[in-house]
């Protein structure tokens, strides 16, 4: 099995691929971004083990890459950014598991070799309703050719309504589909994403994709409006 570990702190990274080696796995090593995504693209590995904040590129950006080439290699994420935020972003941007500094090596092998045996497993398929488009692995968005930048909440909620295209959800359906399950705030909270979302995707293209159903709740366009 062979993992690529890319970190900048060379004596970690040296350390992480004498342990690992100790454990039967082959080692590649590379000490910057740039250095990390090439290698990634010109070896086939199993597992990456990939820091956040290095020079070049960052690993949220080698891993967005990565997922945006249909590069589904399992990356767990090896930082000392222990931030739940941080944490969040990495996950959303494609990585399968995250390790906070310092770390347990012991840990650090299990989640590898578990990773491993997961195998790449490839991210949902773009979701499509006329030339609206969303890419839930890279978490991108276009209308025609133009990407849209959305929140995290605006795209999960169009995620929702665009895996159900052309049916009328109403405003429990999307609270239940996209907030958490102890959520008990206003429900019209709802029509704030909405209005978002519209402003966002169909006001600067001319369409109405987002339908208000009178006393029933939402319906996005199968066609995208």
């Amino acid at each position: 099995m062979r993992i690529l570990v890319v970190d900048d702190e060379v004596r970690l990274a040296d350390a992480v691929r004498r342990g690992l080696e100790a454990e039967g796995f082959a080692v590649d090593v590379a000490h910057n971004g740039v250095d990390g995504l090439w290698r990634a693209r010109e070896t086939r590995y199993d597992a990456i083990v990939l820091d956040l904040m290095m020079p070049g590129m960052s690993g949220w950006k080698v891993c967005e890459a990565l997922r945006a080439e249909e590069n589904w290699t399992p990356v767990l994420m090896l930082t000392a950014k222990d931030g739940e935020w941080d944490q969040v972003e990495a996950l959303e941007t494609g990585a399968d598991d995250y390790v906070t500094k310092p770390f347990s090596f012991a840990i650090l092998v299990a989640r590898i070799r578990a990773l491993v045996r997961r195998g790449a497993v490839a991210r949902p398929s773009i979701l499509e309703a006329g030339d609206l488009r969303l890419d839930p692995a890279s978490h991108k968005v276009w209308r025609g050719e133009t990407a849209v930048t959305l929140t995290a909440r605006e795209f999960a909620v169009l995620e929702h309504l665009m895996r159900h295209r052309g049916q009328v959800l109403s405003k429990r359906a999307l609270i239940d589909g996209v907030w958490d399950d102890d959520f008990d705030g206003d429900p019209n909270i709802v029509e704030v994403y909405v209005g978002h979302l519209r402003r966002k995707l169909d006001k600067p293209f001319g369409r109405e994709a987002i339908e208000t159903i009178r006393g029933a709740g939402y319906r996005l366009a199968a066609d995208g409006g």
